[in-house]
């Protein structure tokens, strides 16, 4: 599976950044290796305690890095892209090993980047307006379109959600960001921050609509700490609009 398809000319590399996904991995592993473009699939798993590994490192085509601890969603996450980058990824698109994004936007996605209309690619679950049908929680819908709201007015963008966790990347845009994402946070605001940052960097974003899908095997963060992943939003707007207005200058977006 590795290396021969090249599409567009790119080197296509999907990472999963796994935590206790091993009754979905394979699931989530076929329908991406369907798709028929990806060169390499890289699941990076940040300490499971049931059997992702083994279960991953059961099928062929993925290559399986383990930390040593538990690093958190963000930290995961600087992993995958490292790795990426190294393995000379053209295009990194992230795909979450639970199931909760289906693979099958792979080639939308993919297309986006190769053909230079963006260098960064969200799969929104808002898009389209299916997102509570699909069993998003009502308390999270509404969080959702409150922090987006606030985000879109802090940031100057126009993104319809900012928080999916299912995105594809440039190498541009990647090695560009490398030396910021180091000192973003590890936990669930990394994804945040990485948008924040993509958009101080000049980078554009576009978006494709992509199905809800919310189920028991489907990882989701509790309340309290989806309000600390709000607030932590709230902040890194505060500090994009703060550093655009020329009164600060936070290590997010300066060196």
């Amino acid at each position: 599976m590795t290396g021969a398809r090249m599409y567009f000319q790119k080197k296509i590399i999907v990472v999963m950044p796994a935590y206790n996904a091993a009754r979905t991995v394979m699931q989530t592993v076929a329908e991406v290796q369907q798709q028929g473009i990806v060169d390499e699939i890289i699941l990076v798993d940040d300490r499971s305690r049931d059997n992702t590994v083994q279960v991953a490192s059961s099928l062929p085509g993925v290559r399986v890095h383990v930390h040593e601890k538990n690093t958190g969603y963000g930290g995961n996450q600087k992993t995958c892209y490292r790795l990426a980058l190294e393995a000379g990824a053209d295009i990194v698109i992230m795909v979450h090993p639970d199931y909760q994004y289906t693979p099958k936007l792979i080639p939308a996605m993919a297309s986006i980047i190769a053909n230079e209309l963006h260098a960064c690619v969200l799969a929104s679950r808002i898009l389209g307006g299916y997102s509570l049908q699909g069993g998003m929680p009502p308390w999270k819908y509404v969080a959702n379109r409150f922090l987006t709201a606030a985000e879109n007015i802090l940031l100057g963008a126009k993104l319809s959600e900012y928080h999916t966790g299912y995105r594809a990347f440039s190498r541009e845009l990647l090695v560009k960001l490398e030396p910021f994402l180091a000192g973003n946070s590890d936990d669930f605001v990394f994804d945040n921050q990485m948008l924040a940052q993509i958009l101080w960097h000049g980078f554009t974003i576009g978006e494709v609509s992509c199905p809800t899908k919310y189920f028991k095997e489907a990882s989701s963060i509790n309340f309290s700490r989806s309000c600390k992943y709000g607030i932590g939003c709230l902040a890194t707007g505060m500090k994009f609009r703060l550093a655009k207005l020329g009164l600060a200058k936070p290590k997010l977006f300066f060196k």
